[in-house]
């Protein structure tokens, strides 16, 4: 069993940056392709990037392709997302999901308990 837990939300304006880290335990993640997904008020939860249990590989939603960028660090069972140029429309509860292969699939088998980013316009 994988534990996740998302950190590093908040509210900053327009412009500006944050990074959310997922810290895993339980078991190692390094196996796993892992995913950022998030969910707005009253909207579908959204793919935002992916990365490959190497990080040799990567995915993004359009929305966020070149503001984002998605990385992991398996020594310290952890995954990032980078978030740069942030947009009003980028407000949402954001999530980390373990997939289910060594390559982004988009089949979750682990998920965090989400973290808020709020972007002032």
């Amino acid at each position: 069993q994988v534990q996740l837990v998302e950190s590093g939300g908040g509210l900053v304006q327009a412009g500006g940056s944050l990074r959310l880290s997922c810290a895993a335990s339980g078991r190692t993640i390094s196996s796993y392709a892992m995913a950022w997904l998030r969910q707005a008020p009253g909207k579908e939860r959204e793919f935002v990037a992916a990365i490959s249990w190497s990080g040799g590989n990567t995915n993004y939603g359009d929305s966020v392709k070149g503001r984002f960028t998605i990385s992991r660090d398996n020594a310290k069972n952890t995954v990032y997302l980078q978030m740069n140029s942030l947009k009003p429309e980028d407000t949402a509860v954001y999530y980390c999901a373990a997939d289910n292969g060594s390559y982004y699939r988009g089949k979750y088998v682990y998920w965090g308990q989400g973290t808020q980013v709020t972007v002032s316009s």
